[in-house]
């Protein structure tokens, strides 16, 4: 009896140590997403412990401490943006009772360049297509020389470029503290009528058709006809505007990547980013990333066509078209996005 007592003694501390490494584990994966954002954003990353290769001055070295003259006018551009995003994480933490942990799962939308050190996270209608091929051509060790050479379908091929959780946590973590990282926001309103435009009015997204405005026209459409229940071809934007703030769509899962917000994809309040580049100065901010890297001599960002793009116009016309009860909600759903990345309130909303 005794003996059997003493082997049951041994046995629950044996599980208490070994539920006390992996708690330790677990705690140092919070700590170091959760201490991402904090004030130590401001340090020199290279005061103490560089993270470069060997002879050379990496992206990250060249961001903070600039060896380039013509490079230290946009280095105090995005510290102000850097800054602006921590001050908005530290209102939204203050007011906000949830507390979550990044996971790797969290992490798919940051596409990995190990070649430069870099690591951007892609949000959708934000020129991520051309992104993409130009992420392709760093990694692609010479498969690549011109991104448009590249299709825009092969561009978004998962397989084609690596992202952040296909990583073990020490691999993650050390990525995240010493690659540069950065994304490219655009005003949330012109980026979310974009994604319906070319979602919802175009004929060849078919398969958006039948995955979302099926859905939607069934829930919010008196009267629709059968073949729009089938085919779910001609959503119109009130719809997909009630579609977006009913609380039902929030209970079916996560926003669609083309419409969630940039906060709930890219995670800047967990994740320290060196660099927000901004859709409305798109090749400027671009070719400044490309020239930290030290390729802005032999690669170009692509441009892109001014004439389709979704304007300020064309998002104050979409939007008169719903109530005021719409756009607040709307507003609300979209807002951390405008106070994190700096955006006015737009003139056109009703919001009193």
């Amino acid at each position: 009896m005794k003996q059997t007592l003493n082997e049951l003694m041994r046995m629950s501390r044996i599980c208490r140590m070994v539920f006390a490494t992996c708690l330790g584990s677990f705690i140092l994966v919070i700590f170091y997403f959760q201490s991402m954002f904090q004030p130590v954003m401001r340090r020199n990353p290279f005061m103490v412990d560089g993270c470069c290769r060997k002879g050379s001055r990496n992206a990250l070295q060249e961001l903070y401490n600039p060896t380039q003259p013509e490079l230290s006018g946009a280095a105090v551009l995005h510290q102000a943006r850097r800054d602006q995003v921590v001050d908005a994480c530290r209102v939204y933490s203050a007011s906000s009772r949830k507390r979550r942990v990044l996971t790797p799962g969290d992490l798919k939308h940051l596409v990995v360049d190990e070649d430069h050190e870099l690591i951007y996270c892609y949000v959708p209608k934000v020129a991520c297509t051309n992104w993409k091929r130009v992420m392709m051509v760093l990694t692609g060790r010479g498969k690549y020389s011109d991104p448009m050479d590249i299709p825009s379908n092969e561009a978004h091929i998962p397989s084609n470029l690596k992202t952040l959780n296909q990583y073990t946590i020490a691999e993650i973590n050390h990525r995240l503290k010493n690659y540069l990282k950065f994304l490219f926001v655009r005003e949330p309103f012109e980026r979310l009528v974009s994604a319906y435009r070319n979602k919802f009015t175009l004929k060849y997204n078919s398969s958006f058709h039948k995955r979302f405005g099926t859905r939607i026209i069934r829930r919010y459409r008196k009267n629709a006809t059968q073949d729009a229940l089938l085919n779910g071809a001609d959503v119109k934007f009130k719809e997909f505007a009630e579609y977006l703030v009913d609380p039902a769509t929030q209970r079916d899962g996560p926003l669609n990547e083309h419409w969630q917000t940039a906060y709930q994809l890219c995670h800047p309040c967990h994740i320290h980013y060196d660099l927000v580049g901004k859709y409305e100065t798109l090749e400027e901010d671009a070719n400044y990333v490309l020239r930290l890297v030290g390729v802005g001599d032999s690669l170009r960002f692509p441009s892109y066509a001014k004439s389709t793009r979704t304007t300020d116009a064309m998002t104050a016309q979409f939007f008169s078209n719903i109530s005021t009860q719409q756009q607040i909600q709307l507003y609300q759903l979209y807002k951390l996005d405008f106070l994190m990345f700096n955006y006015s309130t737009p003139s056109y909303l009703r919001l009193d």
